[in-house]
């Protein structure tokens, strides 16, 4: 029988205590893990629905093959499986803030970390991704200045529910216009939000690149047995 409750882990940082556990949810009969920063719920992989058609939906907006993938936040890794999971994927770069995480996935504590170290096609970097975003150099260290077919961001709850200070910025038409920067002519930026379309942040998106929409994702949620609705922007920078 599963335990009721397991901390698997626990990692002070510079933004919160990071807690990995897993629980049994009795009235579904299975067992959840969860990464919880502070108060705040980060991830579970009860619902993934909507971290899945963020890579599903971007790349599916991209043109080309061989993309190359920026993934802004490791978390449980189903984007950045779901990016490897489209043949056309080329190369993948997911960027994450905490340690910790890339740990979990490194050591295998987590069931998507064999896949994604193991496959060559991905690296896992540990950095800042709003600071990448501001700076010339961008998301790979090892080439300062590459340009990708697309970046996926799941990092904060949504443009206005923010993890911390950090990405204040980012998701004001300045720093909207630094991400863009570092996407290839026509290449597609993803964003996921846990909440329903803002047509205002649409509105801001197509003020930036040159074309912007937003794709609900709707799913079940079985605690509340309703459905529930996430969002997943994107906008594709001009062509020319």
């Amino acid at each position: 029988m599963s335990r009721l409750f397991e901390e698997l882990d626990y990692r002070p940082t510079p933004i919160g205590a990071l807690v990995l556990r897993r629980r049994r949810e009795a009235r579904l009969g299975v067992d959840v893990l969860e990464i919880k920063l502070g108060d705040e719920h980060l991830m579970s992989d009860l619902f993934t629905a909507s971290e899945i058609a963020l890579a599903e939906l971007g790349l599916a907006a991209c043109e080309g093959e061989g993309l190359d993938v920026v993934v802004g936040g490791l978390g449980l890794g189903y984007t950045a499986k779901a990016a490897l999971d489209e043949p056309r994927t080329g190369a993948l770069i997911v960027v994450e803030y905490l340690e910790a995480v890339i740990d979990w996935h490194r050591t295998g504590l987590l069931p998507l970390g064999e896949g994604l170290t193991g496959d060559a096609r991905c690296r896992l970097v540990e950095g800042d991704f709003f600071a990448m975003a501001r700076g010339r150099d961008g998301f790979d260290p090892e080439a300062p200045g590459r340009l990708f077919d697309a970046i996926l961001l799941d990092i904060d709850h949504s443009p206005d529910a923010l993890l911390d200070a950090r990405s204040e910025s980012f998701y004001q038409p300045e720093g909207l216009t630094r991400l863009a920067a570092h996407l290839k002519p026509g290449g597609i930026f993803g964003l996921w939000s846990d909440e329903k379309t803002d047509d205002a942040f649409t509105e801001r998106l197509a003020g930036v690149f040159a074309e912007a929409w937003a794709e609900p994702v709707t799913f079940h949620n079985p605690l509340q047995d309703r459905p529930f609705t996430q969002t997943v922007y994107l906008a594709r920078k001009a062509r020319v």
